[in-house]
């Protein structure tokens, strides 16, 4: 820093880390300092440092581990074989099970309702955003799952964050599986309950927890996935249920990735276990096999009207546009109608894993839970190669996502795939090639 002819001149090496801006910062404050010193005026800058510079950082880090990953583009509708960014793929990475988010019902139903009550609701559920496709929506499901009552939220993370934080407070407990989905864990956090943590579909231990606390004030939820979204495993619903029976616990079961896919005509892990009316709390979705877009929760009419009046996301969201109901009430006519879409559902499902596993592929089990359902895995463990092995299989013409940390444990990377009911024996065999060559060419197989 020198003074020449009046001004103040910077001389700055040609290092990068010059211009890092925690480095600039001090810089600033050692000039302003000195200025001050000579008497000069100080005027304030025209540039204004970066104070969000560490998000920077953190991507930075991310692209080094080779984790980093840009949002792929659907460019045409949903199906087994889509469009994107511009390239024609196999697609085994879509949550749409049955096929329904094109299904020609859903279609003529969201038609409809746009031409009969217009694109959106214009409020909020509890001021005049209630419109009745909303409550025949809700009866809808409460009949569908043989419940009291339903309500219905924007998706299903505010269904169970929303929930969660709703019927506990600080002075009670959640004894939670270690597995459990995201949207739990917030809820759990917002909540301020104690959370105690359970070993993965370890009812011993959920019993062992839950009885360490049974003596203390507060109200006890006990909950689990119904299916595990990472892994494709099925929560041990009846264990759980006796467990938090003989505490006189809360039992909460969500059952987003069973909705469609387990139980009679897809209503799910309750069902499907035969635990109906031992479950006080179910969660479910309307945004992977029904095909729209929602989360819903049931149970007694009494727990929907406290969700009414309680739960945040309900009561600060914009309601559901008439159309995305509309669709979802068309899609559970076609569960009860067309039960040949789970049949064809399961039996590519059960052929996909079986070759899978003749190739070779680690597909759970190891090291990490079995899959029991559509929910497909290849599991990698390094998370670089994990990332490598989807960027290939896309290049090749497979959409096959690569699932890292923190969204699976360090060292337990993996292919996430789900099968669909509308896959063919072709496009399966196709991307079987296609994973077998990319698979010998990176040495996984």
């Amino acid at each position: 820093m020198e003074i020449e002819q009046g001004l103040l001149i910077l001389r700055v090496p040609s290092c990068p880390l010059w211009f890092h801006p925690a480095v600039l910062r001090e810089l600033r404050a050692s000039v302003v300092k000195r200025c001050r010193r000579l008497d000069y005026l100080v005027m304030p800058t025209a540039t204004r440092l970066d104070p969000l510079y560490y998000l920077t950082d953190q991507l930075s880090q991310l692209k080094e581990k080779g984790t980093h990953f840009k949002l792929r583009v659907l460019e045409d509708e949903q199906e087994p074989v889509c469009t994107f960014d511009g390239k024609k793929v196999i697609n085994l990475a879509s949550n749409n099970y049955l096929g329904l988010t094109t299904h020609p019902k859903l279609r003529e139903a969201a038609l409809a309702a746009t031409k009969k009550y217009g694109v959106g609701s214009g409020a909020v559920r509890t001021i005049a955003g209630t419109m009745r496709i909303h409550m025949e929506l809700e009866e809808k499901i409460a009949r569908f799952k043989n419940v009291e009552a339903c309500v219905v939220f924007q998706s299903g993370f505010a269904a169970n964050a929303g929930t969660v934080s709703a019927i506990l407070g600080k002075e009670d407990f959640i004894i939670s599986d270690e597995l459990n989905h995201a949207s739990i864990i917030d809820g759990a956090r917002l909540s301020r309950a104690r959370i105690l943590v359970f070993r993965h579909k370890d009812i011993a231990h959920a019993e062992e927890q839950l009885a360490s606390v049974k003596d203390q004030p507060g109200n006890k939820l006990l909950i689990t996935d119904g299916v595990f979204s990472m892994d494709g495993d099925i929560g041990p619903l009846p264990g759980l249920c006796d467990v938090a029976e003989k505490y006189g616990a809360i039992m909460m079961v969500d059952d987003a990735h069973a909705s469609g896919v387990l139980g009679r005509n897809g209503r799910g892990t309750i069902d499907h276990f035969k635990v109906d009316g031992r479950v006080d709390v179910q969660v479910g979705t309307l945004s992977k096999a029904i095909g729209a877009l929602g989360g819903y929760v049931c149970g007694t009419r009494d727990l929907i009207d406290f969700l009414y009046h309680r739960a945040r996301p309900f009561l600060f969201s914009t309601s559901h546009p008439p159309s995305v109901a509309a669709t979802c009430i068309a899609a559970f006519d076609v569960l009860e109608e067309e039960p040949q879409l789970m049949e064809k559902l399961w039996e590519n499902t059960r052929y996909f894993k079986k070759e899978l596993g003749n190739l070779g592929f680690n597909i759970g089990g190891k090291n990490t839970p079995a899959s029991e359902t559509p929910i497909t895995l290849i599991i990698v463990g390094e998370e670089k190669l994990a990332m490598q092995f989807s960027r290939e299989l896309f290049n090749e013409g497979v959409m096959a996502t690569g699932i890292a940390f923190p969204t699976v444990a360090e060292g337990k990377a993996r292919i996430r795939t789900i099968m669909t009911a509308k896959h063919t024996s072709a496009q399966l065999d196709q991307a079987l090639e296609t994973l077998k060559k990319v698979g010998k060419r990176l040495a996984i197989i």
